[in-house]
């Protein structure tokens, strides 16, 4: 079945793959998004001839006019014209693969249009989860996972539910007493805390196993990657935070697992290619054929799990802090975590500093949070402080 796509993100890693399955599957790409880069943006408007697009930055969009003024394309901006894209009504699902905060309203904006969302964008249920999740129940429509672990939870999900069932639908009632998230262990598996102390951007982005953008593949390195994605399992899933486990596994071959109350455990296995979980996403209920490479088990020889080290990467038990406080204080943790990750990569902060600051924001009083506009300033409040202590 033929379907219309809207990508926001689609200069970023997840966007350019998601593109990679519409051709091959041949979707429709109604609009395309990005932060800045007016140039990628230019080359896929002329392939994809989507009918509008836009881009985070008000220059880069003065500029991709220009460069397009030749097509029959609406060129938009800024946050309006993020939003006004993913609730277009010439959309079958709305993929989110923007990175950051900024991606928590295009969300919402596609939820209340009726739109499915294929979610990449983690800061969206980390920071807004309740929120989100709510807006998705009052439209009657889903959020397709398209993370490689959350994926990977999804699908097996699946198995037991005959293909039905789709966030928001609540897992009450299918026997799930634990979620197994897998996690690489990042470029410094292995380090103690101390050995932590010097390393630098460049030995932080060399992630053993999978290609993508600066900032991720930081959150890889600190181990904050997973867990932002304990938090957004707690949404997607309905489950508790102390039913949510993470193993790191090396070979990034076991994507996640979920337990039963009998104990009997479901893995999903593939090659590390975001291709298929984003393909997953895109065609469910459906599977597709898919052009990623067959997993050759016999080529790993032996898959190995370890547990985490909290000592050198505390980003995890920050976040289950969060989770256990409630309010405010997710929002306020992927807040201090954009701002030093970025001070990180900027060279303001060492590597170890990343998770300080995330630390500091848990120990604030924060207010209660019940508005898209009360998240909104618990994060960029958060943000100042962070941006303060980096000075």
């Amino acid at each position: 079945m033929s379907k219309r796509l809207v990508i926001l993100g689609s200069t970023g890693s997840i966007g350019t793959q998601a593109l990679d399955v519409a051709r091959t599957q041949g979707y429709t790409v109604t609009a395309l998004a990005a932060h800045s880069n007016a140039a990628l943006l230019e080359e896929q408007i002329r392939e994809f001839r989507p009918r509008a697009a836009a881009l985070f930055d008000e220059a880069a969009a003065r500029d991709l006019r220009i460069r397009v003024a030749d097509l029959d394309v609406e060129i938009l901006s800024g946050m309006d014209g993020l939003c006004a894209l993913a609730q277009r009504d010439d959309a079958d699902v709305v993929l989110n693969s923007v990175v950051g905060m900024v991606g928590l309203l295009p969300t919402l904006s596609a939820l209340k249009a009726g739109h499915d969302v294929a979610l990449a964008n983690k800061e969206t249920l980390v920071a807004g989860g309740e929120l989100v999740m709510r807006t998705a129940r009052e439209n009657g429509v889903r959020i397709l996972p398209v993370d490689s672990e959350h994926s990977a939870i999804f699908q097996c999900l699946q198995a037991t539910a005959g293909g039905a069932w789709a966030p928001p639908m609540s897992s009450a009632n299918m026997g799930l007493s634990r979620v197994i998230l897998t996690a690489s262990g990042g470029p410094f598996f292995g380090k103690t805390k101390d050995e932590l102390r010097t390393v630098t951007l460049a030995q932080a982005l060399k992630h053993p196993n999978w290609s993508m953008g600066q900032k991720i593949t930081v959150d890889s390195a600190t181990m904050m990657n997973k867990g932002l994605e304990l938090i957004e399992a707690k949404w997607l899933f309905d489950v508790s935070e102390e039913n949510i486990d993470i193993v790191v596994h090396r070979e990034s071959v076991i994507h996640s697992l979920i337990e039963f109350d009998d104990n009997s455990v479901l893995a999903q296995l593939g090659v590390p290619d975001m291709r298929v979980p984003i393909q997953y996403a895109l065609t469910w209920p459906a599977r597709a054929t898919s052009t990623v490479p067959k997993l050759d088990l016999a080529a790993f020889a032996k898959l190995t799990f370890f547990e985490p080290d909290d000592e050198a990467f505390p980003a995890v038990s920050f976040c289950r802090q969060a989770l256990r406080q409630g309010g405010a204080y997710p929002a306020a943790v992927n807040a201090a975590n954009e701002e030093a990750n970025a001070g990180f990569r900027a060279d303001k902060i060492g590597f170890l500093q990343i998770a300080e600051a995330v630390e500091a924001v848990l120990s604030r009083r924060l207010p209660p949070v019940d508005r898209v506009e009360d998240i909104l300033a618990v994060d960029e409040d958060c943000r100042r402080v962070v941006r303060e202590w980096m000075r």
